[in-house]
This record gives C-alpha cells, structure tokens and sequence, in this order.
C-alpha cells in the first residue's frame, strides 16, 4: 500500500527490524490504527519499513513504542526534512540506500534475539533430558524451566497484541496449547513443541532476511564516489552529489556512477549487475550508459543524465520495494481467509477438546490432549506466507534480470495474458535507421561511402548518422567536405576531393538528373522492402543508392516465437506507413496494423479486451501511454519516455523483445510455486488433523507439521531467487 499525502496529514517513516512474515505486519498495523490521529499505516516486509500518516498529535515516541512492546525493534528513517519533502511518497534513495546498508551490517542470523533465545531453550531442554535420566523426580520442572524460557517471550507478545486489537495471532495458538499441555501432565512435550516453534520462527527471519538482502545488493551496485571533470581537472566527489549535466571520467574496471550519456570514448559495457545481459556490448559516443555497470576497456567521458535518487539503479529498488507492498490477488484472499481461519481454529479445538468427553462420557485428558494440538495444526503461519514470500522472492529475481513489475497484482496478472501488443519503433526495432543495402554505379561501395560520410560529418540527423556509423563499421575513410551545406527538404551538397557530390531523397535526385530504368528499379525495389533511399550524385551523375531502414531488434523473432509457443496473439501497432509497417511484420511474423494514431492504438487495445482476450501493450513513447494505460498490463520498454514508464504497470530494463516472454514464464513459475505452497501448507494440516483426531498423532508430530510446512513453503518460495529465464 502506498500512502498519498494531503495538506493535513505529515508522513513518518521507520525501519522495523524482526518482522517476518504477514501476520507480523498485520499486527503492527492494526496496533498503531487504535493511536488517535493515526490515518494511514502501510508496513513493509520486505522493505522492513513503516510509513504512516497522521494529524502531528502523535509522536514518534508513542509510535515506537508501541511497536517495541509487539517485539519488534524499531527506529526513524535517517532523513534531512529537506530531502523529505522532494518525493512525500516514498523515503529518498540516501534514506533508501542507508536502510539497505544498516541491513548489510547487522549481525548474523546466529546473534540475533530470536536465534540466542532459540538456542537458550535447546540448550535447557537437553539439559532437562539429561536431568531427568539422572533425577528422574527433578525431570518434570527441567523441562518445565526450558519451557519458560521459551513460552514467556512468546505468551508476552500475545498477550501485547490481544490488548493492541489482535486477538487471535499465532502466538495466541501457540501459548493457549502449551500451557494446556501442561496442564494435563505434558510438560515434557510441551517444552519441545516451544522450541519447535522458535525454531520455525528464526527460520522465517532467515528466509525474510535473505529476500530483503537480495535488493539490498541491489542499492550497493552504485560506486559510492565518480571521478568529476571540472575545467582541466579531475576530482573525486560523493557520487549521490552529481548533478544533471556534469560530466564524469570512467576508468576501465571502474563500476558507472550515474545514467549518462558517453561524450567521449568506446569501451566494452558489462551491464550484467543491472540487466542480467551476460554478453559485454560495445558502447561509444552517443550511446546511453546505466549506475552500476561496469567499462571493461576503455576511458569514457559521460554526461550525467540522472541524479543519484532517479537513476536506474535507484527505481529499480524503488519499484520492487513499492511492488512488495503492493499485495497480489491470491495473497488479499489469503488474508481475508485467515482472518476467519484462525479463530476457527480455537473453536474446532474447544470442541473436540469438549464435545466427545461431555456427550460420550470420553476420557477429558486424551481429548483435551487432542484439541490443543489441533490448535498447533492449525496455526496459520506456512498457509500465509505461502503467497508474499513467493512473491517477493519472484520480484526480486525479476528485478534482478531487468525485469520489472509495479507489485503482485501485476506479477500474478501476467499469467492471464493473451494478447501482447507491439510498438515498432523502440519496442521492435532499436529505434534508429541503418544502412541496410549499398548499391553503387560505377564506383566501389566503400568510395560512395567515404563520399556520403565526408558530407554528412557533424550532422545529427538520424540519416546522417546511419550513413556515419555504416562507415565507421566499414573503416571507409571520411575525407574533408568543402563548401558543404544543407538544402531544405531535399539532401545536403558539396566538395569532397575536387568534385561536387549531392546526398538527397530520391525526389531530389530526379530533379537534377535523369535516373536510368535500372536505377528507378532498385530504388522502388527498396521502397517496396519499407527502406528509405538517399541517393549520391557525384558530377551530377548517380554514384549509388544508400537503403536505410529502423531494423528490428536482433532478439524481436524469437520473442515473438516464444509468445506464440504460448498460444498468445501478438500484434504491432504502429503510427509509421502501411508499407514500412508491413515489411517489418513480415520479416518478423507478426500481424501490423499500420497509420495509427495514439487514440487509436488505445480504441485497438479495447476491442481486445471486449473480445476477452488478456491484454498487455508493450510501448516506449508518450504516444504509447494512452495504450498502456487502457490495457490489462502495460509495459514500458527500457530507455523509454518518463510518461511511458509512470503509465505502465511494468518495465522492460535492457529493452529485449524475449523479455516480454520471459515476464511471462516468471509469472507461471510464481503462480505454480504459490500453487505448490498453499497444497503443502493446507494438506499437511489436513492430514494431520485426521491422524491427530485418530489418535495415531499428538504435539510433537503437531507443531512438526507446523514448522515443517512454514520451513517447506519458505525454502520452496526461494527457489525463486535463483529463477534463470527461459534460455
């Protein structure tokens, strides 16, 4: 949940340290509502954060305190009020990546207060086992003590949150069956059942400790200084103090500071920390670089493009810390269902614990040995965490390959898709023309290209550019242009080694001099492929035709493959011509619908959905945002517009086709381990309810079932954390 701020209400943010599981922030959260002036509360897990918002009559004093007294530690987010009020949605990214590093620094799992206390209990419980061999009159209040050592932590937290609104909590079960065990002369097993359950709890804070670390990782990628260029010197400076424009110099092997823009400068880019992109891509001038990747062999100049609190690395944490708290469909049913669950709990306890020895004459003891563990059954704990810890765990992995989802409801709704709608250009092409065909007349294609490139230097036109970089790739040699300069809407002319050359559309051309049949033939033959021609006149005859065309995305036919393998439709809409549309589709296999505006790339979007299919619209412009918005999913492709990106539920880092497949498969492995997880849980307890009730199982196999079924869910969903894509 995210708390949107009004003129009345300030907002205050904590980190929370010891919580585990949903049950624990429910608690925190129905605690702190029952505060007078509390509005909001929204408590994250996986982010170990508190927001609230209230009227100012609240302190932060009676706020932590009331959360010390659930049992869990509790502190302000470090802030400046002046970088509090930037973004009043969410902490600042200092604020962010200071709690991320008070996470890298605390201690083991091992000294933490649920490990020592768990560790106490074992120690004093084979201590009793040992006593009671030797003593065996002293056994009783052996294992009675390590009970206590154990139990009053845990009867203490219930009994705080019954009087702070939370009734019916795991800790409830837990005391209620201990302290009934004892009761009927079971204090033997009811020793070890506390410690079961401590044991399953300091189980759950290693696994909720690992999926929150996996993001922490994630804030460490940013170098914390950058070499900054100012004048004719260098200097180091913290890297969260870049501003937008300054230019940085990045040495080989060094790690990239900020989102830039290299200036100067080539080097192979491992952008594998940030996109999961395992091959290192040459980058040079011109070319965007990421926070967090690394430049293998060479020096560059970048111009900074990003501030430390809005570069890549910094939404990526930002979006999956936002999308943890976001709950997924199966998780809010969860939820509700427990809510009921619970208390069920106690009273099928109270009755079979009741009923056979009142209307039956049944001995009390062996049935109220029965109905206390049944409550250690039904303790709901592996039944709620079996939707966020999968959840968590599938966006964390996701985010680390790149791929990015605005919260549960998104990652679970991915499943449903079936239809996928394209842009072309950014999402399926690269978003830029190349030099596809040279054909030369008389003149070698290297000699027509040195030609075109010496008249087309320092030009930012994008078919300027093409015609550069084709040179550059070819080692063509640019000599000198003289007396160059652009005609309006028609080319660019000039000298070039004492002749005069022209580089124009193919209008332009014809308009001073006359093309021969074969010449018109190749031309129309590249229109017709959706190619753009520009033609070189040298002296006033035809020195070669240059075909130029936005190629797709050197991954979009085996995207597109593998969401039809899935028997998902796929569609490009796109505002370009009819006939460059159509080549496109046609080389790609995909159907086009070409001459779109952007309310009518949203009116398509809607009579998908009227014909029910699951829609997402996959887009990188402003023109795509209405699109993105109207469908089911919306995904932004990497590098787009900032519109494109706030509009859409999702967003493809490293701007790969196949990653809008690999979303998908990473939402049907989430789903089937959620799946996976609810059978364990639910039919562990099913089954030993019926052995429990039989009379073949007591505590112990109990609250094993319990634990176990916590321990089998969580491990389950952390196989996630290791999810590797389709290959």
């Amino acid at each position: 949940m995210t708390i949107t701020p009004d003129s009345s209400n300030l907002i205050t943010r904590f980190r929370v340290e010891g919580m585990d599981c949903a049950s624990c922030a429910s608690k925190i959260d129905t605690a702190l509502r029952r505060l007078p002036g509390i509005g909001e509360v929204a408590v994250s897990v996986p982010g170990a954060s508190l927001v609230i918002s209230h009227d100012g009559t609240v302190s932060d004093n009676q706020v932590m305190q009331r959360v010390r007294r659930l049992g869990y530690g509790i502190t302000p987010f470090d802030e400046s009020p002046a970088l509090r009020d930037v973004d009043p949605e969410a902490p600042t990214v200092e604020a962010v990546s200071r709690n991320h590093a008070s996470h890298n620094t605390e201690r083991p799992w091992w000294r933490t207060r649920k490990a020592l206390l768990t560790m106490a209990c074992g120690i004093l419980l084979v201590a009793a086992f040992s006593i009671g061999r030797l003593i065996p009159a002293a056994g009783p209040w052996a294992f009675l003590l390590a009970m206590l050592v154990g139990l009053v932590p845990v009867a203490r937290r219930a009994y705080v949150a019954a009087t702070l609104g939370s009734p019916f909590s795991i800790e409830t079960l837990m005391t209620v069956a201990a302290v009934g065990a004892v009761l009927i002369g079971a204090t033997e097993e009811a020793a070890v059942v506390v410690l079961l359950f401590l044991v399953g709890e300091m189980l759950e804070g290693v696994a909720a400790g690992r999926a929150r670390a996996s993001i922490a990782d994630l804030a460490d990628l940013v170098p914390k200084t950058a070499q900054l260029e100012q004048g004719n010197a260098i200097s180091e400076v913290p890297a969260d103090s870049l501003s937008v424009g300054d230019v940085i110099v990045v040495r080989p092997g060094d790690r990239i500071p900020a989102d830039g823009k290299i200036l100067e400068g080539s080097s192979e880019i491992n952008e594998a920390p940030v996109t999961g992109e395992s091959v290192p891509g040459r980058k040079a001038e011109g070319d965007t670089v990421f926070a967090g990747t690394i430049s293998i062999d060479g020096v560059l100049r970048v111009r900074v493009a990003a501030t430390a609190e809005d570069n890549t690395i910094a939404r990526v944490v930002r979006l999956v810390e936002e999308a943890q708290e976001s709950k997924a469909p199966t998780e809010r049913f969860i939820e509700r269902f427990s809510r009921y669950y619970t208390p069920g709990v106690l009273v099928l306890g109270a009755l079979i614990a009741s009923v056979p020895p009142v209307l039956a004459g049944a001995d009390w003891s062996d049935w109220i040995y029965k109905g206390l563990a049944i409550l250690l059954i039904g303790c709901p704990c592996a039944l709620v965490i079996s939707t966020p810890a999968a959840v968590a765990a599938g966006l964390a992995s996701g985010a680390r390959r790149g791929l990015l989802m605005k919260g549960g409801a998104v990652l679970e709704g991915f499943s449903a898709i079936t239809a996928v709608a394209f842009d072309k250009t950014g999402t399926l092409t690269e978003g830029r023309p190349v030099v596809t065909d040279i054909r030369s007349f008389g003149s070698s294609d290297q000699r027509s290209l040195s030609l075109a490139a010496a008249l087309e230097q320092g030009s930012n036109h994008p078919l300027a550019l093409a015609i550069l970089q084709k040179a550059d790739s070819e080692k063509a040699p640019i000599p000198p242009a003289s007396q160059a300069r652009a005609v309006p809407g028609k080319g660019v002319e000039g000298r070039v080694g004492g002749v005069s050359v022209f580089l124009g559309s193919a209008t332009a051309a014809r308009d001073r001099v006359s093309m021969t049949d074969n010449q018109i033939a190749v031309a129309d033959a590249f229109n017709a492929e959706g190619k753009t021609v520009s033609v070189l006149l040298v002296d006033n005859k035809v020195s070669a035709l240059f075909a130029m065309r936005d190629e797709p995305r050197t991954d979009a036919i085996d995207g597109l493959a593998s969401l039809k393998a899935r028997g998902i439709r796929t569609l490009m809409l796109t505002g370009d011509n009819t006939r460059t549309a159509t080549a496109i589709a046609d080389a790609l296999g995909i159907e086009p619908r070409a001459d779109l505006l952007p309310q009518d790339k949203q009116r398509i979007v809607d009579e998908l959905r009227a014909d029910g299919l699951k829609v997402a619209k996959v887009g990188d412009g402003i023109n795509d945002a209405p699109a993105l918005a109207a469908a089911d999913i919306g995904i932004a492709m990497g590098g787009g517009t900032d519109v494109a990106l706030e509009t859409a539920d999702a967003a493809i880092l490293h701007g790969r086709v196949m990653d809008v497949a690999q979303m998908i498969s990473l939402s049907h492995a989430v789903m089937r381990n959620i799946k996976l997880n609810v059978g364990m849980a639910l039919g562990l307890k099913a089954l030993f309810l019926v052995t429990t009730v039989a009379g073949v199982t007591g505590l112990w196999p109990a609250i094993l079932a319990d634990t176990g079924a916590t321990v089998l869910v969580t491990a389950n969903a952390m196989r996630l954390l290791a999810w590797k894509g389709e290959t």
